[in-house]
Parts: structure tokens; sequence; C-alpha cells
């Protein structure tokens, strides 16, 4: 369920401990594979090594976008829409136009 902050306005998204905690551990593993390229740059590493440890990291930054989108899709947009919101189709548009540069 989505909900705006009275105070500022912001959109927030009530999500289960579940969900957020296995979101919160998939970006810690990226962070940790954006840590390992910098240690690779730092230690002077052959380019094409970092190349792939950055397509790696890219890929999973991919697959969370995925993850995120799809549950984005199943929960926000399907209320908005049942609720008669109809620019919530709109915004979807939006975002996947931006995912997609």
């Amino acid at each position: 369920m989505t909900k705006k902050c009275p105070a500022c306005e912001t959109r927030h998204k009530e999500r289960s401990e579940e969900e957020k905690k296995k979101m919160l551990a998939r970006l810690s593993r990226i962070e940790g594979q954006i840590r390992g390229i910098r240690k690779m740059v730092e230690n002077d590493l052959y380019c094409p090594d970092i190349l792939i440890q950055v397509s790696a990291a890219t890929s999973a930054l991919n697959s969370f976008n995925k993850v995120l989108l799809a549950e984005h899709v199943r929960s926000c947009v399907a209320e908005d829409i049942r609720a008669g919101k109809d620019e919530a189709v709109d915004e979807l548009v939006n975002v996947l136009e931006k995912l997609m540069k």
C-alpha cells in the first residue's frame, strides 16, 4: 500500500519485513561487488578483469530492478488501477522509459 507523508508529501510503500530483508540483502551484495571493483582499480588490476566485474554488478542491479518493478506493478499499480487512478499507467510508462534509456 502506498501513502503520502503529510509533512513532506513524499510517497512511501509499506513492505513486509521479509520483502525488505530480501531487497536489502541483494543491495548489500551489490555494494560488496562495487567495493571489490574499487579495490581492483586501487590495485591496478587488468582492465578486462575489472570490466567483467562491472558487468556482473550491472547485471545484479538490473536483476534488482526487475524484482522491484514486478512488485511495483503487482501492488502499487494494480491497487491504483482498481481504485480508478488511471494516472498510475502514465507513471509506469514514464518509469519504463527511464529504465530503458
